[in-house]
């Protein structure tokens, strides 16, 4: 089968969605089909060996400029090759440039108008270099604000169209109007150019497809995976002092600041014995100021020496870190669709504790890995923490099962296996 795969890179920051495109393009390779993973607005950044061509489509700064300067709407294609290069593209998103959705409702709905937005250029550039390539079986997009690629990539090449839902409602819900609204309404515009759409969990699914008004007969899931070599069960040595982890993007949605809350009611009652709390992910420019106030609360608690951020992590560095704890939280304050991080913790043997929302509900449910929590009772967030403390053999015990689980439910095969069925039926 050739899968032509269109991705989204996400500058300088470990995007889960990079990973998992990756991951998925890597292990559909590695089955014997011919894999195209195209990068757009940036080069993909992915902990493991990245599989993407070396170019970039929809270049960031090309998609800027065209915005907001006519000129480069026209521009010679060979010129604009100039800051559409990667490295140039990895040294302007390396900047700490912010790309807060609130500021990029009519870049966002301007993209989504495709052949009849500012980016129209951008559109002719990939429907000519796909021309030139053998033809796909089947395209794949990497989320549904790219949906306006689907009427033109099925009228150039006469190919099935899958469209990957992750995590995009997120975005799109923190922008303004009436730029909130016209983005929808160009969404749902496209869905009938898309043959079928994959969801990320069996949350998502339901959940998008009454956001943006898909059918039911149009949406398939196609679970997150990773590939498990590397990650070995977590055995954590017995007498050590206990250590909570909190991994992923560093950002108040993710809930960072309750975890500090509840550890430091637990460290100050005098129920919690020296412990402490290990935080790694990206830090956007943005979210600076939030991850510096909670550790000025934990030194002015005298705590400081018990909360650490280790930056951002590589693929070996991430399993260090993992293997290091005894718990991972993420006490996320919205309904995230992926838990990207709660899989590759439970790959490494580690427990989890999150609130019962969005895909985290099947995720533990699944495999039994870990334990659920209210936001809204910080009192027993906290008993749930101390508990398992002091009940290290449970702690092994949902270790085991999360590692057990994630390895039947979890793995970059199974995604690939079942996004090679989502592909078989449509190609026949």
């Amino acid at each position: 089968m050739r899968i032509t795969y269109i991705t989204a890179g996400a500058g300088g920051m470990y995007c889960g969605s990079c990973i998992r495109d990756n991951a998925l393009a890597a292990a559909l390779i590695a089955k014997g089909h011919e894999v195209l993973l195209l990068p757009t607005y940036t080069p993909i950044l992915t902990d493991e060996n990245n599989v993407s061509v070396g170019r970039v489509f929809f270049g960031g700064v090309s998609v800027y400029l065209e915005q907001h300067l006519p000129l480069f709407r026209h521009t010679p294609w060979l010129l604009d090759r100039l800051w559409d290069a990667p490295w140039f593209l990895r040294a302007v998103s390396s900047s700490g440039i912010s790309t807060r959705p609130e500021k990029l409702g009519n870049l966002v709905v301007s993209v989504l108008k495709g052949t009849d937005g500012h980016q129209a250029k951008e559109i002719k550039k990939l429907l000519n270099w796909l021309g030139d390539q053998p033809k796909p079986d089947i395209v794949n997009i990497t989320n549904s604000m790219l949906i306006s690629l689907a009427g033109p990539i099925k009228d150039s090449l006469d190919v099935p169209v899958c469209c990957t839902l992750q995590g995009e409602d997120f975005f799109l819900n923190q922008i303004q109007e009436p730029y909130h609204g016209k983005a929808l309404e160009l969404i749902h515009k496209g869905v009938k150019h898309v043959d079928r759409f994959l969801a990320i969990s069996d949350y998502y699914a339901g959940h998008m497809s009454r956001y943006l008004k898909i059918p039911g007969a149009k949406m398939d899931v196609v679970p997150l995976g990773i590939d498990v070599s590397g990650y070995q069960r977590h055995d954590r040595q017995k007498g050590e002092f206990f250590k909570i982890g909190h991994f992923g993007r560093i950002a108040p949605e993710k809930g960072l600041h309750h975890l500090f809350e509840v550890y430091k009611r637990l460290r100050l009652s005098g129920r919690f014995a020296r412990g402490q709390i290990a935080i790694a992910g990206y830090l956007a420019p943005e979210y600076v100021n939030y991850l510096e106030a909670i550790l000025k609360q934990a030194h002015q608690c005298g705590l400081e020496s018990e909360i650490t951020y280790y930056g951002k992590l590589d693929r070996q560095e991430k399993i260090d870190f993992l293997n290091t704890l005894d718990v991972m939280v993420a006490p996320s304050t919205y309904d995230d669709p992926k838990g990207m991080a709660l899989i590759e913790a439970m790959a490494c043997g580690v427990p989890v504790v999150v609130p019962r929302r969005g895909t985290y509900t099947e995720l533990v449910e699944r495999t039994g890995g870990g334990l659920f929590i209210h936001l809204d009772d910080l009192d027993a967030f906290a008993n749930t923490l101390a508990a398992l403390r002091s009940d290290p053999a449970r702690c092994a015990e949902l270790g085991r099962r999360g590692a057990d689980g994630v390895r039947t439910w979890y793995t970059s095969k199974v995604m690939a296996d079942r996004a090679i069925d989502v592909y078989s039926s449509l190609i026949r």
